[in-house]
């Protein structure tokens, strides 16, 4: 093989490589790109969520479609938009990972907008899977009821944080609880444990979120029955 042939491959292939590097290198796309973990959404949706308007939310989309990173779908009179492949999800967990372990800043940030978590007692998949299968707990879905259908850990109940104050009747004294939502940054859970603790049950948080949990291949669901079932 040519020296001068070989050397023009590797410079286009790390260019495509660099596509994706270029088409993360936003926060408002690796932000859109965690809520599509959740399930599809559309482009109002989206700029809703984000703080966007409807034009600068399709540009960011645009442009994570044009790097292969999110698939369009029209729907009647609506686009949605969801992650092309479940190795884009495992790619933005690289990056969080990444980020945990070198930068102290996102470290310092996390400290000043969460407290001192240490309290909530995180759970890991694997105990929330061992507890749920021996009825030993109650799972808790905080996130919105439309990312509940699209995809929840199997058996978990539909309680979006906004409604947990409401129907705290529903959830007995004497159970343990199980709160989730979208990640590790998400504040769905770790509110929703301290409603839970403040009227006298027993509530915890799983340190992952539903992405994670599909991603390791443990038991979903979809639909909107908000029924609990064991896994």
């Amino acid at each position: 093989m040519a020296v001068g042939t070989h050397r023009e491959f590797k410079d286009r292939l790390y260019r495509q490589f660099a596509r994706i590097g270029k088409a993360l290198s936003s926060p408002h796309r690796l932000e859109i790109l965690e809520l599509l973990a959740q399930g599809a959404r559309t482009v109002d949706s989206l700029a809703t969520e984000i703080g966007l308007s409807l034009a600068n939310t399709s540009q960011h989309l645009q442009a994570l479609r044009q790097a292969a990173l999110v698939d369009s779908r029209k729907e009647g009179l609506f686009v949605s938009y969801r992650l092309s492949d479940p190795t884009v999800f495992d790619l933005c967990t690289a990056i969080r990972t990444v980020a945990e372990r070198q930068l102290a800043d996102l470290e310092r940030l996390v400290r000043e907008h969460f407290g001192d978590r240490s309290d909530a007692e995180p759970v890991e998949m694997d105990e929330l899977l061992k507890r749920a299968r021996s009825n030993d707990v109650v799972v808790l879905d905080t996130r919105p009821p439309s990312e509940y259908a699209a995809g929840h850990i199997a058996g978990a109940l539909s309680v979006p944080v906004g409604d947990l104050q409401r129907r705290l009747r529903e959830l007995p004294k004497g159970k343990d609880y199980v709160a989730y939502c979208r990640g590790p940054y998400c504040v769905y859970a770790d509110r929703a444990v301290e409603i839970l603790r403040s009227h006298g049950r027993r509530a915890r948080r799983l340190r992952e979120g539903f992405p994670d949990w599909r991603a390791a291949g443990l038991p979903v669901e979809t639909g909107g029955s908000s029924g609990a079932r064991g896994l």
